[in-house]
């Protein structure tokens, strides 16, 4: 069997995309089922994060959680840790209030994975924002500080690079 590589997105397709994208998700994402969502987000997050998962860095975070909203997306939701595991849960319809808030638009959560920015000059200049008790915020952003994004999937790099290319 021939594998052949796939075509490159056209560079010149990039910018209206970047452009439209956030319309897009905002639209399409309260039509998707929280399930599907929230498995699909728990693989990804237990994947990266499977080297700290082992070395129990996320313990501080059980009994609480931490909410993220990506407000140009429409985007909002809880993080827990139960299990050994990160879990996904809806902040809507719950009996249960994040603990904390990390809020913000797509391009700074982009800067902040991609290291184009130091997470303190976002959180200094306000682009991002942590609400609530501050205390589990600062304690998932230094956890997210000592990572080493260079040994993350390929596959989650290449997707990372394809984004950064989209803003521009």
């Amino acid at each position: 069997m021939i594998f052949l590589p796939r075509p490159p997105l056209p560079l010149r397709l990039l910018p209206r995309l970047s452009t439209n994208l956030p319309k897009l998700v905002s639209k399409a994402e309260p039509h998707l089922p929280f399930r599907a969502k929230g498995m699909v987000l728990e693989r990804l997050l237990n994947r990266l994060f499977q080297q700290q998962l082992e070395d129990e860095e996320f313990e501080f975070m059980a009994q609480r959680q931490l909410g993220l909203e990506v407000r140009d997306l429409g985007i909002r939701l809880a993080f827990g840790y139960r299990d050994g595991r990160l879990r996904v849960e809806p902040t809507s319809g719950s009996n249960r209030s994040p603990d904390a808030w990390i809020r913000g638009d797509s391009r700074e959560f982009i800067r902040l994975a991609t290291l184009e920015e130091d997470p303190d000059t976002l959180f200094f200049q306000r682009r991002l924002s942590i609400e609530g008790d501050t205390e589990l915020g600062l304690a998932v952003k230094n956890l997210l500080d000592s990572v080493d994004w260079s040994e993350m999937p390929p596959l989650f790099q290449r997707g990372l690079r394809i984004i950064r290319r989209m803003q521009g």
